[in-house]
């Protein structure tokens, strides 16, 4: 008899979500990947009233993974090599407290391996100072439908040709090995 696999989930927001979610969902051991807003103090979120700010949630994506195939400090390596975790409140020109980059936590093994990591990069002088925001997971709303998948249903938009795509491209050739065939 075959064991079911056995998923993980990891959050992370790390600036707009469509690009979180076309790096994650082209890595190996990922299986889904959903864009919404997490880390806010209001009982519910919409893309509206998140860009406001007066929410607090970030744009997070819902990283389901098989932790058989690619693991948390895997998860880890390509978050931090994927977007700027020093700008405060923004990524590129995407400005605002919801593009503020946070992972989130469901377990002290999970906080004791983020914050691990970040000392890493900061003691190895990879980067002067971080800004990523280090937060318990309190549940998620899903973004709306036309956030999710935005990459692989609109990539020759202008924002996806012009910011996604390059960043994809260039995470594919430096971490080539943690990376789904490109089809």
């Amino acid at each position: 008899m075959i064991n079911p696999i056995e998923f993980s989930y990891v959050y992370f927001a790390g600036g707009c979500f469509w690009c979180i979610e076309a790096i994650f969902e082209n890595l190996n051991g990922v299986e889904e990947v959903i864009s919404g807003y997490a880390g806010g103090i209001a009982s519910t979120a919409s893309y509206k009233i998140v860009c406001q700010g007066h929410t607090k949630h970030v744009e997070t994506c819902k990283i389901k993974y098989d932790p058989n195939i690619i693991s948390f400090d895997t998860l880890l390596e390509v978050f931090f090599l994927s977007h700027n975790p020093t700008e405060l409140n923004r990524q590129g020109n995407d400005i605002g407290s919801h593009y503020q980059s946070t992972i989130f936590y469901s377990s002290k093994q999970e906080k004791t391996k983020i914050e691990k990591y970040i000392n890493h990069l900061i003691n190895d002088s990879v980067f002067e100072k971080i800004t990523t925001q280090v937060l318990l997971f309190n549940g998620i709303f899903p973004a709306e439908k036309y956030h999710q998948k935005y990459f692989k249903l609109n990539s020759q938009q202008p924002y996806c040709t012009l910011v996604i795509s390059p960043k994809l491209k260039l995470l594919r050739q430096n971490l080539k090995k943690y990376f789904k065939p490109d089809i």
